[in-house]
């Protein structure tokens, strides 16, 4: 197997080289945030949503980000790293970010430390051939706040929901909020199909800010569906003619069965192939 890096500020690491500090507020309070980024032939897929996702949570989580930490610097980085890691056509790029060291009370700086690893993706099918079974995770509840709709470090809902889905033979668990709606998965978003209407929870009931949702609401265009956020709950789940779950590195998988209820395929493999024209 051939060696493999990462780039910790700057500098290429072997994987598996240990770097973070016992003292780490991302190790110790998930005090940062996360990009998981597709590169199709060279280019970041959707890399402006996901830059502007980036940058705006950094804001947000009142980071003090350097003027040469930019989004230049940030793709020029990932692209060092897929030439160093001989990645190229398809790559799966995760780029974390935390505060660094301190206590809660007293970080050091506000600076952003980075992370950005790469793996080699084969060529995926048009639409997954078996649909997906899921069902809801109960153990935890999202709240609805400012933070909600970013991929925070702090992801032990979702790590738990994952946890119980392998257990349980599932493909993925939904997760709901504090009012007891449909917020999102494990690692997704989800859309119902209705007819024509193709409906996905608002970010202000707790879903993550997917750059797949986003395209799907801002993007996609194809005569006869329309795309809007509807507050959704499990009885929709049950009445609706088809689901389908969207992220970043698979775009489009189509969801086969919801406890009892068994979905089709015909317009998530209709959208699953504009996506693959479109993007």
């Amino acid at each position: 197997m051939k060696e493999q890096f990462f780039i910790y500020n700057n500098k290429f690491y072997e994987s598996g080289t240990p770097i973070i500090s016992p003292s780490s507020r991302g190790l110790r309070y998930g005090d940062g945030i996360f990009e998981t980024m597709k590169i199709a032939n060279g280019n970041i897929v959707n890399a402006d949503f996901h830059l502007e996702r980036l940058f705006g949570g950094l804001a947000l989580l009142q980071f003090d980000v350097p003027k040469h930490f930019d989004r230049d610097f940030i793709q020029k980085k990932i692209g060092e790293l897929c030439d160093r890691n001989k990645h190229s056509k398809s790559v799966r790029i995760r780029l974390m970010i935390t505060r660094g060291d301190g206590g809660i009370f007293d970080p050091e700086n506000h600076f952003p430390n980075y992370i950005i690893e790469s793996w080699q993706l084969k060529d995926a099918p048009a639409l997954n051939s078996n649909g997906l079974v899921i069902d809801i995770f109960q153990g935890s509840r999202k709240c609805c706040d400012d933070f909600s709709h970013l991929k925070s470090n702090n992801y032990l809902p979702y790590v738990l929901a994952a946890l119980y889905a392998k257990q349980h033979k599932l493909n993925d668990c939904i997760l709901l909020n504090s009012n007891g709606r449909i917020c999102d998965t494990t690692i997704t978003n989800i859309f119902l199909i209705y007819g024509n209407e193709i409906l996905t929870p608002p970010l202000s009931e707790g879903c993550v800010a997917g750059t797949m949702r986003r395209w799907m609401l801002e993007k996609f265009v194809m005569q006869g569906y329309l795309v809007k956020e509807k507050v959704l709950n499990e009885e929709d789940l049950t009445n609706a003619d088809e689901c389908f779950l969207t992220n970043a590195i698979h775009h489009i998988r189509w969801v086969q069965s919801f406890r009892n209820k068994k979905y089709t395929n015909a317009v998530a493999k209709k959208i699953s192939d504009y996506v693959r024209q479109t993007i």
